[in-house]
């Protein structure tokens, strides 16, 4: 499968308020195929039930998510896990980590808001900023 996986932050303002994407990000999320993956889905809903993240119904989140995003559902699998180890310790963050490793191991471009994450990019992984 071709496509561009969407970082769960790019994927929330993309739908709360588009104008704040970068250009680039933007013209991806408007060309596709999107990706949304199941990791989104969990950082999501840990964040709501925090109360660091007013998305509404989680459950619903998701579903409108995939819906007005376009995007294909992916879902979190050992390859992705695997490919963990290969990644230098350049960002802390748990959930963008397996982003990463799920973008690499599927052959997608990661697109994001967050300028760390570029720090990834190589011959196997596009970022899109």
């Amino acid at each position: 499968m071709t496509g561009q996986l969407l970082d769960t932050n790019a994927a929330l303002i993309a739908l709360s308020d588009p104008d704040r994407l970068p250009g680039k990000v933007r013209k991806a999320l408007l060309a596709g195929p999107n990706i949304l993956s199941s990791v989104s889905y969990w950082e999501v809903v840990i964040k709501a039930m925090k109360g660091n993240l007013n998305v509404g119904d989680p459950r619903a989140w998701w579903s409108d998510a995939v819906e007005q995003l376009a995007a294909t559902p992916l879902p979190l699998r050992p390859e992705h896990v695997a490919e963990l180890s290969s990644l230098p310790p350049l960002h802390k963050d748990p959930f963008d980590r397996i982003l990463i490793a799920q973008a690499m191991a599927e052959g997608f471009a990661l697109v994001t808001i967050d300028s760390e994450m570029r720090l990834y990019a190589s011959p196997r992984l596009r970022i899109i900023c």
